[in-house]
């Protein structure tokens, strides 16, 4: 059976910054046919939950307390990397307009909740190590495959 890396908040981990979660109601579906390999590339990057939400901006990712987590951010995206390499893991489910792991669309950077083009820090990077990155929206062509 064929493994994907998911982000956590996906599975129904309560990682979100608010200590929540945005399960999928396609879990099951996924199941069926994959191998899920939960993770949260911003808790693995060490930050807590809760912890103050955070936006990508001009390459940073600041906290809304004005904190620069960027390398938390990075740090997580390598870990994400390293486990797609040790499993052979070739796709990834990711969330959508995160920091992280937005792969079409991320926040702005102002916490307006303004949604703009972007990628996250861990969509980006595994992308860019040939990773195909999909997010929650994408999960039906997965079950169709």
């Amino acid at each position: 059976m064929e493994r994907i890396l998911i982000s956590a908040c996906l599975v129904g981990d309560n990682v979100k910054y608010n200590g929540g979660n945005n399960k999928s109601p396609l879990i099951e579906k996924l199941l069926e046919k994959y191998e899920l390999i939960p993770f949260c590339p911003e808790v693995e990057g060490g930050l807590r939950i809760p912890r103050s939400p955070s936006e990508r901006k001009d390459g940073r990712v600041i906290n809304q307390a004005g904190d620069d987590v960027t390398t938390a951010f990075e740090r997580g995206a390598e870990l994400a990397f390293n486990i797609c390499l040790f499993l052979k893991i070739k796709k990834v489910i990711l969330k959508e307009r995160s920091p992280s792991c937005g792969s079409k669309e991320i926040y702005d950077g102002s916490f307006s909740s303004r949604v703009i083009p972007g990628m996250g820090v861990t969509a980006e990077y595994l992308k860019e190590k040939g990773i195909e990155v999909y997010n929650e929206d994408e999960i039906d062509s997965l079950l169709n495959d």
